[in-house]
């Protein structure tokens, strides 16, 4: 089935999904097989060095000829020189986890790149719409990481109905019917990250997956005691021992974090205190909430790469508590699409 919507013509892809750009999930070998699924793959870059990045879409090419796309962070130390990458290479499709600056996408699109920000409210919605972008993704708080409080039922046709250009819904999105559903709210298809977490080209370790597939969807929670904003990830024992820390206990903890993000990635003291201000800026963070934001990149890496539950934090959707197998990604976008013509077939038997 060829269900065509404005972002198929506009990305060059097949089908109106889209693969997240998940820090330590997204990598090559996800977003190549995503793509030569006729899907979008978005790469990760938020925990790549600028060089890692630059081998990762090379290592994309050769792996897949379809379009695929490159997740930013508008206020990284590097930002522009990464923009500037995209341009040299020619990727096709650039997002955004929070809002670009608008030289930024002028930039991109100056060189024919798609610009697509993952948003949480109207109203920066349609700053970025008036800014230029091609495309948003809507993101409602049933999804993992980052998240906000309003359900993707209400933010999505708020959004929809703010701006003109094509909308992606994301949170609680995982099959055939939740696109016919997303469409039918004036969506142009659906962005997921625990779906595709969760398939065999995904490199979280096996035992992860299991974990994942044994909860239930009363087994997330929203916490700020990760980096200061609201974070939704699976519920376990070391989660729990986090919501129970004050910022006098946690502090040394999110420094530790802080020094081995900084030699990990290469990022100047410097640039990692305006991406705290910027952050800060951006979420109306207190300066404790701000003291906790290294946290993320280290404790992501010890759950989803180190598969340390004892260690790390697994960002999740609620939708892992209706997820019970790990498919091959053609096969689970193959059957997105038939359970999508299903429930057209239903709908038009209504009429």
């Amino acid at each position: 089935m060829s269900l065509r919507t404005r972002i198929c013509d506009r990305f060059g892809i097949e089908v109106p999904i889209v693969q997240t750009g998940m820090g330590w999930v997204a990598g090559p070998r996800l977003v190549s097989a995503t793509a030569d699924a006729g899907a979008l793959g978005i790469l990760a870059s938020a925990t790549m060095t600028f060089d890692q990045l630059e081998s990762a879409i090379r290592e994309v090419r050769t792996r897949t000829d379809r379009p695929f796309g490159v997740n930013l962070r508008a206020d990284a130390e590097d930002a522009d020189a990464r923009v500037a990458l995209l341009v040299r290479e020619r990727v096709p499709v650039a997002s955004f986890a929070l809002a670009p600056r608008e030289h930024q996408i002028k930039q991109l699109k100056d060189a024919g790149i798609a610009v697509v920000p993952s948003i949480g409210a109207r109203r920066h919605a349609e700053k970025v719409a008036a800014w230029g972008a091609d495309a948003v993704i809507v993101q409602g708080g049933e999804g993992g990481g980052h998240t906000g409080a309003v359900a993707t039922t209400l933010l999505l046709p708020q959004v929809v109905d703010a701006v003109d250009i094509p909308v992606i819904a994301a949170g609680g999105f995982f099959d055939g019917r939740g696109l016919v559903a997303a469409l039918a709210y004036g969506a142009a298809g659906v962005a997921m990250g625990t779906r595709f977490l969760l398939t065999r080209e995904s490199t979280v370790p096996d035992s992860v997956k299991q974990y994942y597939l044994g909860r239930t969807v009363a087994d997330t929670v929203v916490t700020t005691r990760i980096d200061g904003v609201p974070h939704r990830v699976l519920r376990t024992d070391f989660v729990e021992e986090l919501e129970h820390t004050n910022a006098v206990t946690s502090l040394p903890r999110a420094l530790r974090n802080a020094v081995a993000f900084k030699k990990m990635s290469g990022t100047s003291w410097r640039g990692m205190v305006r991406e705290g201000l910027a952050m800060r800026r951006e979420a109306n963070l207190k300066w404790s909430q701000l003291a906790l934001a290294a946290n993320t990149p280290m404790l992501l890496r010890a759950g989803l790469v180190e598969g340390r539950l004892d260690a790390g934090v697994l960002s999740s959707g609620q939708v892992a508590g209706v997820i019970d197998d790990l498919p091959s990604v053609a096969d689970l976008i193959a059957r997105i699409m038939n359970e999508a013509e299903h429930a057209l077939k239903r709908l038009g038997d209504l009429t």
